[in-house]
Parts: C-alpha cells; structure tokens; sequence
C-alpha cells in the first residue's frame, strides 16, 4: 500500500514538474501557458483519481484479488480529471497586444500589391506521418480493450481518434488581419495579427529533431510549431520574442503576402 502510494504520489509531482518547466521555460506563447496549466492540473487529478479509484475497491478485503474490475475505473480517471483540466487551461489569459511600429526587415521577401488591392491566401495542412503513429496507437489500444474485455477501457482509442483528428488536419489563411491557423474541428488555433509581425519567411523543418513529433507541438525556446511533416514551412516570427512555424506548401507565398499585409498594418495603424 505504502509503494503503491508512494508511486502515485511520485507520478504527478514529476509530471507536474515537467508541465510546469514548459511554462515556465517556454511559455512566451499563451497556447504553451495553456498546456502547461492544463497539464498540471490533469496530472494531479489523474494520479489522484487512479489512486482513489484502486484502493477503494479493495477497502475492507481480506485479499485485493477479490477486488471488482478496475476498467471502469481507469477510464473514469482519464476522463474527470479532463473537467478542472480544461478550466485552468481556459483561466490563463491570452497574449497581449504587442502591436509594432518597426518596420519589416527591408531584405524580406514581400507580395506585389497595388494601393487598395486586397489578397488572401489559403491552403489546409493534413497527414503526413502522424496519421500513421495515431492509426496505430488508436488499434492498439482497441485490441488490448477487446482481448481482455476491459469495455470501458474503449473510451481511451475513442479519445485519440478525436485528438489525433483535431492535431493532424488545419486550415492556413493569410489575409489583411494577419495570420490564422486552425484545426478543421475548430480547435486547437491561433492569430497572428498582422501588425505583431516582426518577419516572415521559409524554413525547413525536421519534426523529430526539433519538435519531438508532429502536430500541435511547441520545441525549444518556446517557438510553437503545427508540424506535420518535415520540409518546407511557414515561420512566423512576431513581437514578445514568440515565433510560429507551420507544415505547408506554397510557403514562400504565404510569407511574401504577410510580410506586404504587415507593412501595410504599419502604415495604417
């Protein structure tokens, strides 16, 4: 019992520990500050929970075997403490305005746009090699949960279909208010107004090397990244030292038009 708890107790102080350095550390981008406070906050109630839900079972046994299966039970800790999760991730306030007046580095590459010609442009970003580790974590699962017809445990390939689904596709615009990127469910997704932007350009991103994986991802120094491939990408560097990289083609032109559209927020602002 006193392992067991011990364990547990060690589980969350070190998953907290390791949330909480990401905020800390690389927490220039609300979006980070978010997954770092919803992170703390799920992995308390989780090791909690799975430390309620165990032992309770078991309370007044002579012998823990005789316990009732703990399925349920799992699930139910993976679930609830999404609740208080989702509220501290919803109480860490957005980034400021850091409207700037400088302009554009002058060598940039810029879009060729007459005065009062507008523009936009729009591309989705899918796939790529995350929708094979999510195909493979989703069927896993769901065959651990048939083979030892633990039913409730069904809920967990049930949850990745629709996290993997929000992470692995997303819109990319690029209009006059800036830039705009978000998953086709409608979440997760940021703005980048278009009078924060220091500098766009292309990059070329490696997922594994410099972000961990793919999907909503944020890699060292803070910089966050909706990576879902390696190659040509989208960076977006913007005021309070944050940046933005993003998985998609054409990125040349998205980042010559916001460089222009930045110039023009300059000038209007």
């Amino acid at each position: 019992m006193g392992s067991f708890l011990l364990v547990g107790i060690l589980l969350a102080v070190g998953l907290c520990a390791v949330f909480a350095a990401i905020g800390w550390a690389w927490g220039a981008a609300a979006s980070t500050r978010r997954l770092a406070a919803g992170g703390c906050m799920w992995s308390g109630a989780f090791a909690a929970a799975v430390l309620l839900t165990s032992l309770a079972p078991q309370r007044g046994l002579a012998d823990a075997s005789e316990a009732t299966d703990a399925g349920w039970a799992l699930a139910l800790s993976l679930l609830l403490p999404l609740v208080p999760a989702c509220l501290a991730a919803a109480l860490v306030p957005g980034d400021r305005r850091l409207p700037s007046d400088a302009p554009v580095a002058a060598g940039a590459a810029r879009a060729v746009l007459h005065d009062g010609e507008r523009a936009a442009w729009f591309r989705r970003a899918a796939g790529g090699p995350g929708l094979a580790v999510a195909a493979v974590a989703i069927l896993i699962t769901t065959v651990l949960a048939v083979v030892l017809e633990t039913w409730a445990m069904l809920v967990v390939p049930a949850l990745l279909a629709g996290l993997f689904a929000a992470m692995f596709a997303f819109t990319v615009r690029v209009d006059a208010t800036g830039l705009t990127v978000r998953s086709v469910l409608g979440w997760p997704g940021t703005h980048v107004p278009a009078d924060e932007v220091v500098v766009a350009s292309v990059t070329d991103v490696s997922p594994l090397a410099e972000f961990g994986g793919w999907g909503w991802r944020v890699g060292p120094g803070g910089r966050v990244g909706v990576v879902l491939r390696r190659g040509e990408s989208l960076l977006v560097e913007r005021t309070g030292g944050r940046s933005l990289v993003v998985t998609v083609d054409d990125a040349a032109s998205a980042a010559g038009l916001l460089n222009t559209l930045a110039d023009r927020a300059r000038a209007t602002g």
